[in-house]
């Protein structure tokens, strides 16, 4: 028996250098690994020894023989994967990192941000050099879109955080939660107290529609639902438009089937998660019955994971609506598919797409639509969104999505944007408005001279552009924590004026309310405490004052 890497693989490659066989692709060394949805389990090659499990953070790698139905397929995904790359030893050589020599003494560095980018740069720094780590934080809870990105219907995928958490639990490392940077303290005080500060702050702003009507009530960024339904702080006291029965969401990517899910899912069901309970309240009076996604270009090339599309037909009394003129393909489109160098996972997306178009409709259930080469043009309404004018698209020879002058107008009392994430800029470092980043190389932060500039670095969204899964983040960092050791090493990396102490009195004088690992465990506990009894993971506190109160308690 093999095992099988299933929907919620998060790409951080944690299994790979576990496998005692070497058949799980691709690595980060390979040129596809930057693309690939999730990762894959060679079933001609594993040993069935379980390795890959142990090692997995967010539980996706199962037994062939342990499959559930809605997991099953991922047997023959998996293999697929396989008939396009053989299988072939990876003859790159074993790079075994280096620790810095002792007598340069410990590095001292500040990490902004608690999500997956700054996790994964404190872990690899904690396991590559002697370090002390100060992370910086504006929520009183750590773990970002972790916590406050990740749709409640996925607890899996939350799982990484366990891993965070166990190897953040040694002395050198510090939280100063509730602490933001900017306003508590400056980057240039930063570094002050460190040898380099690494900015994770991740990209919080979305990208918008820039057509008429996008202003309007009732029109809104996915950012905003998806905070709102995970109880960040920031969103607690936002509302939505529940009251009509059918929602549009521009865009298919991943956050928007996570949306789509949350606006159809039982009520049931979610309160099983660790959803907001303002969220779970307001969900509970909703009339949507309808949710349309719009996608500009067709099935083949959406912006979803072939996992995340297939994981939505076995969602429970939700039918998956597509047109079946919509899975008829422009010839340049079904080329890419009949080539047989074409990815496996675009492939499926298409077969997939045809079979949910081919299965019949329940009047009476829930709907998920999916409709493709369609562009929003305005939204429509006076005071708040009444429909939203499409106009439909071709694809060119290029695959580049064309509007045509076919319109038409939907229905709606909800829009929801889910186009993208975008980098907001960081006090005192150069940006780049256009792609939302802080220009830098390989994660040394660039000046307005190109050169670098000392002791800051970028990890994450931040640093490459809003794309990518939470594992993505691993391979990401360890290219970033590499220059900071090679700038250690070389004494490119100014000593700090001031060491730690010196950091905790000016933190405490200038925010009283910092919250610390003990502070954290509190909150922690109370929110699981909270849950117990409702038979949920967790209850969540959505106010920062209850989360101060809690910490200090604790």
């Amino acid at each position: 028996m093999a095992y099988v890497i299933t929907q919620r693989c998060c790409n951080d490659a944690s299994c790979i250098s576990e496998c005692p066989v070497d058949c799980i692709r691709p690595t980060p060394e390979q040129r596809e690994f930057d693309g690939t949805e999730m990762l894959y389990i060679d079933p001609d090659t594993c040993i069935d020894c379980g390795a890959c499990v142990d090692a997995c953070p967010v539980d996706a790698i199962f037994s062939e023989d342990e499959l559930s139905a809605s997991l099953a397929r991922f047997k023959d995904v998996n293999a697929a994967w396989f008939e396009r790359h053989p299988l072939e030893p990876d003859v790159s050589p074993l790079v075994i990192p280096v620790r810095p020599p002792k007598s340069l003494g410990t590095l001292r560095v500040a990490v902004v941000g608690a999500g997956p980018a700054a996790c994964y740069a404190a872990e690899n720094l904690l396991m590559r050099a002697d370090v002390e780590i100060e992370m910086l934080e504006k929520l009183p809870t750590p773990w970002g879109l972790v916590r406050a990105g990740v749709a409640p219907d996925h607890p899996g995928t939350k799982g990484v955080s366990a891993m965070f958490e166990s190897a953040f639990k040694r002395e050198t490392f510090q939280y100063h939660l509730n602490v933001e940077v900017g306003k508590h303290i400056s980057h240039d005080e930063l570094l002050e107290h460190h040898h380099a500060v690494v900015y994770g702050v991740g990209a919080s702003s979305d990208r918008r529609l820039d057509i008429p009507g996008e202003d309007l009530q009732g029109c809104h960024a996915a950012t905003e639902f998806v905070a709102w339904y995970n109880g960040h702080p920031d969103y607690a006291d936002h509302t939505f438009d529940l009251s009509g029965e059918r929602a549009v969401i521009v865009g298919n990517g991943n956050v928007a089937l996570d949306v789509a899910r949350v606006l159809t899912l039982s009520v049931d069901d979610l309160a099983k998660t660790d959803i907001a309970d303002h969220a779970l309240e307001a969900l509970r009076h909703s009339n949507i019955r309808e949710v349309v996604l719009l996608g500009r270009r067709g099935p083949a090339q959406a912006a979803y994971t072939s996992s995340e599309f297939l994981a939505l037909a076995y969602l429970k009394d939700i039918d998956i609506v597509i047109d079946e003129s919509d899975v008829v393909l422009d010839a340049a489109s079904q080329a890419i598919v009949d080539d047989p160098e074409t990815e496996p996972p675009i492939k499926l997306k298409v077969q997939l797409a045809g079979e949910y178009a081919s299965k019949p409709v329940d009047p009476g259930r829930k709907r998920i639509v999916f409709r493709y080469l369609v562009s929003p043009v305005e939204v429509l309404g006076t005071d708040r969104v009444e429909g939203i004018r499409v106009v439909e698209n071709e694809l060119d020879a290029d695959l580049a999505a064309v509007a045509t002058d076919r319109t038409e107008t939907i229905d709606t009392s909800l829009v929801i944007r889910s186009i993208g994430y975008k980098g907001l800029p960081i006090d005192s470092l150069p940006f780049d408005d256009r792609r939302g980043v802080v220009p830098n190389d390989k994660g040394r932060v660039l000046g307005d001279d190109g050169a670098p500039v000392p002791g800051v670095y970028v990890t994450g969204w931040i640093k490459r552009g809003a794309r990518g899964i939470i594992g993505s983040n691993k391979t990401d960092a360890e290219q970033t924590v590499a220059q900071i050791l090679a700038d250690f090493e070389a004494g490119a990396l100014a000593k700090p004026a001031k060491d730690r102490a010196a950091l905790q009195k000016l933190l405490s004088s200038r925010q009283s309310d910092v919250v610390d690992r003990a502070g954290w465990r509190a909150i922690d506990q109370a929110e699981r405490q909270r849950g117990k009894s409702a038979g949920r993971p967790r209850v969540k506190f959505t106010s920062v004052a209850d989360m101060i109160d809690v910490a200090k308690k604790g």
